[in-house]
């Protein structure tokens, strides 16, 4: 047997032993009154109101319950110290035979490292000065059959990490706090919305024709209906539909799906916050970007620092981030640029001058492009293999080309071009806006070009919506909308080099299955 197995076979010897004391291992309620950071803020109140005696005797506080998971624990003979912890906090248990008795002091005999307890007893501080529960009465809640991975060090596989992150969420607190960091993101940027006067909102996620992407979509197949459905590759139709049904500000956080491959920016499952505004533009989606993402590293607080980059900064400024050992400044205004300005500066051509040639000028400089790429494809290609990983401060990339933007508004000044932009921060991109095309001769223009590329072998193309154009023939006001991906500013707010590292259950390729 492995040594696994032989903890096993001990710990289960031992839930028969806590029956034979008429303890169950299981199915057990207990109803603590404090939460660990709440019992050492309770001692410390009641220190404050109770000076020490003079003879220097450790008095005891007030009775508290609490509960959580056996960290470590230590025998001392006729007593036991034990480290517990919850969701944020540690605190140290001290059970004793002369206060337990003969019979609880055997139950505290039978526990393991990773076992859930509840305790119940009176608040005190050892002479080293650690905040202590001193115990009245142990109550075994869980018995832990498996032990934690490597006692109490932390998980260090990431394999085993992202593919059992439960056990990475028992042994590290830091991970733990990583996550709740996320929800605090995600809650900053609904009250952000929400304070602007957007309506959250609910679109579905099966749908009969995906759109609102370039991108390959799940299928599915709805028995009931006989017909195949395809999980949402976008948020964007249906909520500019509530736009042309009268709703003024809108969005959505909602899951989509894109059927790719994995990569350190990339999960087939992951979250995006889509926001559209009647009688807003662009540059009205840029101040928005902008307020959402500042608001929420403020809401995360300021990142950990480590590395050679602790020594750069204090880490107290929650608008500075570091990803490795290089800085982000987030303090705005962000940088502005269009496109094909920063890929004359970068490449020493100017794109418009050249259009016709694009195609051309990406195959000398070793670009590889779709067949039947035009000059706005060459454009993005040239764009993101040479400029794009350059871009660390945070900038607003202006204007793309109409060819790889089909439902944004042409830029006035060129038809070639839409105004659009996306935000990127290092290297990352991490916002896309447009001003929306709402007009729908044009819309079904461009969506009939999509469907000749995909017909063409394109799988990336998108559909032509029929129900889509039929509701912006009734009229759509001119419009904003912006697209952020949450994993992707979770990764940037916390420095995290992988999106396995912000998505609590990561999609993870099965063994021997290939890329």
């Amino acid at each position: 047997m492995s040594t696994d197995d032989l903890l096993m076979a001990e710990r289960r010897r031992k839930v028969d032993d806590l029956a034979a004391l008429g303890v169950a291992a299981y199915n057990t309620d207990f109803d603590p009154d404090h939460t660990l950071t709440a019992a050492s803020a309770d001692l410390v109140t009641w220190e404050t109101d109770n000076p020490p005696p003079s003879d220097g005797a450790a008095p005891e506080g007030p009775a508290v319950a609490i509960a959580g998971r056996v960290m470590q624990l230590r025998d001392m003979g006729k007593s036991y110290f034990a480290h517990i912890e919850d969701e944020d906090h540690r605190l140290q248990v001290w059970f004793k035979l002369d206060r337990l008795g003969s019979e609880g002091f055997k139950v505290v005999e039978l526990l393991d490292l990773g076992d859930i307890v509840g305790v119940r007893g009176h608040l005190m501080r050892t002479r080293r000065g650690e905040p202590t529960v001193v115990a009245d009465k142990l109550t075994v809640l869980v018995k832990s059959l498996r032990p934690l991975p490597e006692k109490y060090h932390g998980l260090h596989d990431t394999e085993t990490k992202y593919r059992k992150r439960y056990l990475d969420l028992v042994s590290s607190r830091q991970s733990r706090r990583h996550f709740a960091v996320r929800s605090e993101i995600v809650r900053s940027v609904r009250r952000t919305l929400d304070e602007r006067g957007f309506l959250e909102v609910e679109t579905p996620i099966l749908q009969t024709i995906p759109g609102g992407g370039a991108a390959k979509p799940f299928t599915t197949h709805w028995n009931a209906l006989h017909m195949d459905v395809y999980l949402r590759i976008a948020i964007e139709l249906h909520l500019k539909r509530l736009l042309v049904g009268g709703f003024a500000r809108v969005y959505e956080l909602g899951r989509t799906f894109r059927n790719e491959g994995l990569s350190s920016r990339h999960n087939p499952e992951f979250t995006m916050l889509e926001a559209y505004a009647a009688y807003a533009n662009y540059s009205t989606m840029r101040r928005l970007a902008e307020a959402i993402i500042v608001d929420a590293a403020n809401a995360a607080g300021p990142q950990p620092i480590t590395g050679e980059a602790a020594e750069q900064t204090s880490g107290e400024d929650p608008l500075i981030r570091h990803i490795g050992d290089r800085e982000i400044d987030l303090h705005p205004p962000f940088g502005t640029a269009r496109m094909v300005d920063l890929v004359h500066e970068a490449c020493g051509f100017d794109p418009v001058e050249r259009w016709d040639g694009l195609a051309a000028v990406a195959e000398k400089l070793g670009i590889p492009l779709p067949p039947g790429a035009g000059p706005g494809v060459a454009l993005l290609e040239i764009y993101e293999n040479r400029v794009e990983p350059t871009l660390w401060q945070p900038t607003f990339v202006l204007d793309y080309p109409a060819e790889v933007s089909p439902l944004a508004r042409r830029h006035p000044d060129d038809p070639r071009f839409v105004e659009r932009f996306e935000l990127i921060a290092g290297g990352r991109e991490l916002a896309n806006a447009f001003s929306e095309l709402n007009d729908p001769i044009d819309q079904r223009r461009r969506f009939t070009e999509q469907s000749a590329k995909r017909a063409a072998g394109d799988p990336d193309a998108q559909f032509v919506d029929e129900d889509f154009l039929e509701a912006i023939e009734t009229g759509m006001p001119p419009s904003g909308g912006l697209g952020i991906g949450i994993d992707r500013l979770v990764m940037l707010l916390t420095g995290a080099l992988t999106i396995r590292d912000v998505l609590l259950f990561p999609t993870m390729r099965t063994p021997g299955k290939g890329e």
